[in-house]
């Protein structure tokens, strides 16, 4: 009985360390966007599945019993066919999805925006600001390229950055005071962001908001009605309970 847990997040790792530890088949499918991620134990395939049909094939071949889909907040599209998936083949589908950064005690003190676009717009007096949305997102900020601006990535862009940009590639967890000294080495006079959530990168939020540094948060895209768990450990719950179910023969709501 094996389960697909989709996504390479920090989550999705301890699922697949915690499910593999109890004995379950799993396999972990990341889509291949980071060089050198971190594998987690059990089975991996990475790369597309060819929408909706092609996972549910997938799944079929891999005598799958359930889905749990660890995706990053905003990885929209696999979400989308996960749920479509669930209704072609009728297996079960959770979502794992770490809780954002609205409930944060300063959520309220910073600039909540719909995307890039709208974040650029939202900062477009800064003049040192420090970029941590991810490559894809770097187009829509190109029009300052005239301007001192910061870039972390975890991987290398796809295209040349502007000759004034600057970019400093690592990854997360990030400490408090590693990140206070990047804003103020750099001068930063804008943190723009994701609301990807979790502890690993909120360090950022803390120190730019102590050091009186706007922050601009691309808020989370609204996704589909599906079932969503926010901890690891729900997680392992649901799929005992899925396991359990179908080993006895009862049918699975």
């Amino acid at each position: 009985m094996t389960i697909l847990i989709l996504g390479g997040t920090a989550e999705a790792r301890q699922l697949a360390a915690a499910l593999v530890a109890d004995g379950v088949d799993v396999i972990s499918s990341l889509a291949g966007r980071v060089n050198a991620p971190n594998l987690p134990p059990g089975r991996v395939r990475v790369g597309g599945f060819g929408g909706a049909e092609g996972l549910a094939e997938y799944l079929r071949q891999e005598h799958a019993i359930a889905v749990v889909d660890t995706t990053h907040p905003f990885a929209t599209t696999i979400s989308q066919n996960a749920q479509q998936t669930a209704i072609l083949t009728g297996i079960p589908l959770v979502r794992l999805e770490r809780p954002g950064w609205g409930q944060h005690p300063r959520s309220r003190s910073w600039t909540w925006v719909a995307d890039a676009a709208a974040a650029g717009a939202t900062a477009e007096a800064a003049v040192r600001p420090f970029l941590t949305t991810g490559r894809q997102s770097l187009p829509d900020f190109l029009p300052w390229a005239d301007r001192n601006v910061l870039v972390r990535l975890v991987d290398p862009p796809t295209d040349l950055l502007p000759e004034r940009w600057v970019l400093i590639m690592s990854r997360g967890p990030y400490s408090y005071a590693g990140e206070r000294q990047i804003l103020t080495e750099h001068a930063v006079d804008v943190l723009i962001t994701k609301d990807s959530g979790g502890a690993h990168t909120v360090a950022k939020l803390d120190a730019a908001s102590d050091l009186g540094v706007p922050v601009v948060i691309i808020a989370r895209p609204k996704r589909a009605q599906v079932a969503q768990l926010e901890t690891v450990s729900e997680a392992v719950a649901w799929c005992r309970s899925v396991e359990v179910l179908r080993f006895v023969g009862r049918s699975i709501p």
